[in-house]
């Protein structure tokens, strides 16, 4: 399937939000994937944690890559801690069991590429 070209701002995407026990606490928007924004290989997007928001541990199939523009986070991975700030990267390989806290006083702004066409094609397995 071919694909044409996507060019669109933040504020052009409607934000989602997670507040649960379990998934945690943040808000988000998948920039490219899914129906709306198809790239049929990647799936892109930027996650804000409020200070103190958190995206619970989990797992899923795909690889993912996180950068971070803005604040500061704890980062588990596997069953070691993290410090991430501005500038960070990380790969997280598929399987990788991971969660991030917002450990700053300000918001904490990720953009995150996961490969997968679409954010419903990952499979989140929380609370491995």
């Amino acid at each position: 399937m071919h694909h044409r070209p996507i060019v669109l701002h933040q504020d052009d995407i409607a934000p989602e939000s997670w507040d649960d026990p379990v998934r945690g606490t943040l808000s988000f928007r998948t920039l490219l994937g899914g129906a709306a924004t198809p790239t049929g290989q990647f799936t892109a997007g930027v996650a804000d944690l409020p200070p103190g928001g958190w995206l619970g541990a989990h797992a899923h199939d795909q690889a993912e890559v996180y950068f971070v523009l803005e604040g500061e986070l704890l980062l588990r991975l596997d069953d070691t801690d993290h410090r991430l700030r501005a500038g960070s990267t990380v790969f997280l390989p598929g399987g990788a069991t991971h969660g991030v806290t917002n450990t700053g006083d300000a918001v904490a702004r990720v953009f995150y590429v996961l490969a997968a066409g679409s954010f419903e094609e990952v499979g989140y397995r929380f609370g491995t």
